[in-house]
C-alpha cells in the first residue's frame, strides 16, 4: 500500500463507525498477504502521529531519550528483562521514556510490574514531561496515549479468538509518543528484525537497535539471548544500517544456567526480581541476563561505546548503589 492508502486504512480503523467485522477482515487480509516494510513504518508513523505527546522542553529534546521495549509473543514467560533494563538504564544517567502496557502475553506487563514496585504509571502527559525532565524516567501507559485505540479493540479482540496475528502484534514498540531518538526493541520473530529496524529509520530514529535471541533450535526470545546467537539489525544516522550475530560467549555469565532460571511469574514476583537485581541482592544469572541487555541498550543509546562496556556500566551502577537509589527516588515520586 502506499502512504496514502495507510492512511486511509489507519483512518477506517480507528472509525467508530465502522464495524469490528469489517477491521478484523482487512487485518486478517493484510497478515496473510504479509506487511511490507514501508507498511509498517507507515502505520507506525500514522497511529504515533494520532497519540498525545508530553510535552518536552528544548533541554530535554535535545538528550538522546532511549525507550526499550520488546514486541512480547515469544512464549518464554521471563521476568520483566526490558523493565528491568529501563530502570538500570536511567540509573546509569541516560534519560528513559519507557512505553508499555499491562500483561496481554504474560502475567506481568510492565505496567503491571513498574506499579508493584511502588511507581507509578499513569502519569499525564504533562507529569510525564517534568519526570523525564527532572529525573531522566517516565513510563508512558499505552491506552492513555493512544485514545483512539480504543476503536481497534474490538478488531484485535475477534482476531485473538481467531488465533490470528496481525501487524499490531509488532507495532506496539514504535509508537511511544515522546518519540525517542534512540530504542532497543526485541522481537520474536527473526523474520521482522530487517522491517523493525526499517521503520526507526523511516520514523526518523538517531540510533536503533533491534534484535531476535535464539534459546533453542526452534525457540526465539525478544531480547539478546545467553543460549545463542542473537540476530541483530542495528541503525545509526552517522553510520548507516547494519545486521550481525552476537554471540554471548566473551561475556561473563555465569554456568550452567537455563531458561528456567529467568521464568518470571505475576507481577509481584516480578517486581520482587527487579528489586533485588537493582538492591545487589540478586547476584545470580537472573542479574546477568539484565546486564546483559542493559549493556546493549546503553550502547545503543550512546552512552557506551560497546556493549561490554555497558555490562560493566550496568554492574557498577548497581554496586554503587545509584540503581536502587534511583528506584527509592521513583517510588518517593510516586507517592
Amino acid at each position: 500500500m502506499s502512504a496514502e492508502q495507510t492512511l486511509e486504512a489507519v483512518n477506517s480503523l480507528i472509525d467508530p463507525e465502522i464495524s469490528a467485522d469489517k477491521k478484523a477482515d482487512f487485518l486478517e487480509a493484510l497478515a496473510i498477504k504479509g506487511e511490507t516494510d514501508g507498511e509498517i513504518g507507515a502505520f507506525a508513523s500514522h497511529l504515533r502521529d494520532k497519540s498525545i505527546a508530553p510535552p518536552l522542553d528544548s533541554e530535554t529534546r535535545s538528550r538522546e531519550i532511549l525507550d526499550v521495549c520488546g514486541s512480547g509473543g515469544d512464549h518464554q514467560n521471563t521476568y520483566n528483562i526490558s523493565t528491568t533494563v529501563a530502570l538500570l538504564c536511567s540509573a546509569a544517567g541516560v534519560t528513559v521514556a519507557k512505553h508499555g502496557n499491562r500483561a496481554i502475553t504474560s502475567k506481568s506487563g510492565s505496567a503491571d510490574a513498574l506499579e508493584a514496585l511502588g511507581i507509578r504509571v499513569d502519569l499525564p502527559p504533562e507529569l510525564a514531561a517534568k519526570w523525564l525532565k527532572e529525573v531522566g524516567f517516565a513510563f508512558l501507559f499505552a491506552p492513555n496515549y493512544h485514545p483512539t485505540f480504543k476503536n481497534i479493540a474490538p478488531a484485535r479482540k475477534l482476531l485473538a479468538e481467531r488465533k490470528q496475528r496481525t501487524i499490531f502484534n509488532f507495532l506496539g514498540p514504535l509508537l511511544n509518543p515522546v518519540r525517542p531518538s534512540a530504542q532497543l526493541i526485541g522481537v520474536s520473530d527473526p523474520l521482522k528484525i530487517k522491517s523493525m529496524s526499517n521503520a526507526l529509520r523511516q520514523l526518523g530514529a538517531r540510533r536503533g537497535m533491534v534484535v531476535c535471541g535464539q534459546v533453542n533450535q526452534d525457540g526465539w526470545m525478544d531480547e539478546l539471548s545467553p543460549f545463542g546467537p542473537t540476530k541483530v539489525a542495528e541503525y545509526y544516522q552517522e553510520r548507516g544500517f547494519h545486521e550481525s550475530e552476537l554471540s554471548p560467549a566473551p561475556f561473563p555469565f555465569r554456568t550452567p544456567y537455563s531458561i528456567e532460571e529467568l521464568r518470571g511469574g505475576d507481577a509481584a514476583t516480578n517486581a520482587g526480581i527487579i528489586r533485588r537485581i537493582l538492591t545487589g541482592e540478586e547476584t545470580g544469572f537472573v542479574r546477568d541476563m539484565a546486564l546483559f541487555n542493559t549493556g546493549a541498550a546503553l550502547f545503543v543509546s550512546g552512552k557506551t561505546k560497546s556493549i561490554f562496556e555497558g555490562w560493566e556500566l550496568a554492574q557498577e551502577t548497581i554496586i554503587s548503589g545509584a540503581a536502587s537509589q534511583k528506584l527509592s527516588q521513583l517510588i518517593e515520586m510516586s507517592k
